[in-house]
Parts: structure tokens; sequence; C-alpha cells
């Protein structure tokens, strides 16, 4: 679901954390407190089955006049996304729930609003809950180990020029074999962590500034029944590719964000 930055006569919005299929009303006892400014975390129900998980924002805060400025306070965007992911880990967690995550900052005018949205898009809904009931999600995140080229620097520098240069190349032929020996332990855990998945998305490789970027990076949707054994094959794969010379992140589980492109999809 795209989101909305709807002017409003009041001087409040209504703020989306999910959508939520659970065939009980869930419940919401010592929910966290929700994204700044933001009353405590409420549902609304859309169907029989079907609930929104929102809170009421202050304009002044959130309005169209005001948010933008905010944006550009990463500390502050940071806390709301912080704010909002607990609120989506907590609903994850309710035990029969199917949580479909919102992005950040989806806000609507009204409650009424909001609940048409959702009913408009139903059938789009659906589908995404279909494809991630019974499933969290997995980051895996490679980059080689930025230790292993120093632990391979001649304890002794070299002594006459012939000697620099053939330290030099015999650096370059070492780094370029470490590398390629790591793209390769990297695919082959990838493809290890797949078999266990039901569907998995690699990230684009990044361009911004760094001296050690990720290799590969991958979201993976995985069964709640094949955690153990994904989980175990992840520290298998690690310890591979620390032979390698590079490091396996694995963070999770979470809800099924990346799987989620939006009930409008």
């Amino acid at each position: 679901m795209a989101a909305n930055s709807v002017k409003t006569a009041t001087n409040s919005a209504v703020y989306v954390y999910c959508v939520c299929r659970a065939l009980r009303r869930p419940r919401m006892t010592r929910v966290p407190p929700g994204v700044p400014g933001a009353t405590s975390p409420e549902l609304q129900q859309v169907a029989t089955t079907l609930w929104l998980v929102t809170s009421s924002v202050p304009l002044d805060m959130y309005g169209p006049g005001n948010l933008e400025p905010r944006l550009r306070d990463l500390d502050w965007v940071g806390d709301v996304a912080f704010a909002h992911e607990a609120v989506n880990e907590f609903v994850a967690r309710i035990k029969g729930a199917v949580v479909v995550p919102m992005k950040l900052f989806t806000m609507f005018s009204s409650a009424e609003r909001a609940g048409a949205d959702v009913r408009s898009r139903r059938r789009a809904i659906d589908r995404v809950i279909r494809h991630v009931a019974g499933c969290e999600e997995w980051g895996v995140r490679v980059t080689r180990d930025s230790t292993a080229a120093a632990r391979a620097e001649p304890s002794r520098p070299p002594q006459t020029g012939a000697g620099f240069l053939r330290a030099r190349k015999a650096a370059r032929d070492d780094a370029a074999g470490r590398h390629s020996g790591a793209a390769v332990a990297a695919e082959t855990a990838i493809n290890r962590l797949t078999r266990l998945a039901r569907e998995v998305r690699r990230r684009p490789r990044r361009s911004e500034p760094g001296t050690n970027l990720p290799i590969l990076e991958a979201a993976f949707l995985v069964r709640l029944g094949s955690r153990a054994r994904f989980t175990a094959e992840a520290r298998r794969q690690a310890t591979a590719l620390a032979r390698a010379g590079a490091d396996l992140a694995l963070t999770g589980p979470w809800p099924a964000y990346t799987f989620v492109v939006g009930p409008e999809a």
C-alpha cells in the first residue's frame, strides 16, 4: 500500500502499521507505544477476519507541511522506523495472526478511509496473506573478512626494488584469489539456504561509499517449521565462508517486509 499524505479538517491523521488476518480479535495487551507522538496502537476491524493496526498521529508532526522537514532528521526517522517495527513484530507474535506490514508513514485522513482503502484491495491483500502465512523473513549479508588481507601481509618488507614489485604482484594475486574464493563461497551459501526457503530475493549490489561492501545480500521467506534447519545451515555456511575469507551475518526473524511489495501488487 502506498503511503498517503491527506489533508484533513481535524488535527490528526490515522497511521497504519499493518494489516492483520486473525480468526479472533487479537489481544493487544502490552502492545508497544507506537511511533513518536502517536496514541497507543489499536485495532480496527475491516472484515470478519481482517484488522488494521493503527494510531492517531498529530498533523503538526506528521501533516503534509510538517513531515518533510522531519524526514531530514535521520535520528527521528530511525525512531519512527524502530517503533513501527516493534508494533509489527508484536502483532506477528500473536498466535494465529498473519501480518502484512505497511510502509513507514502510511497515513489516512480517517479510520473510515483507511478501512475503505483496504477493502478495495481485498483480493490483492488475500493473495499476499496466502503467500506469507506461516512464514517469517530472515536476512543474510556476506562481506569479505577485512582482517584477512592484514594477516596475508609479509612480516618483513622487501629489501630491493625487484622484491618490492614481486611482493606487490603476489599481494594482488592473493587478493584476487581471496575475492574469487569468497564470491564462490557466498554463492554456495545462498544456494544452500535457498533450498530451505519458500522464496529468496537478492538485494542489488550497492554503490555507496565504503571499503567493505557486501558480496551478497538476500532476504529469505522461511516457513516456521524450517527455522531450525535454516539457522543451522546458516551457521554451517558461516563456518565455510570464514575459511574462504568472508563473514556471514544472519538477521531475523522479521515480519515479511521484503515479500510484501504492497497489497496493491
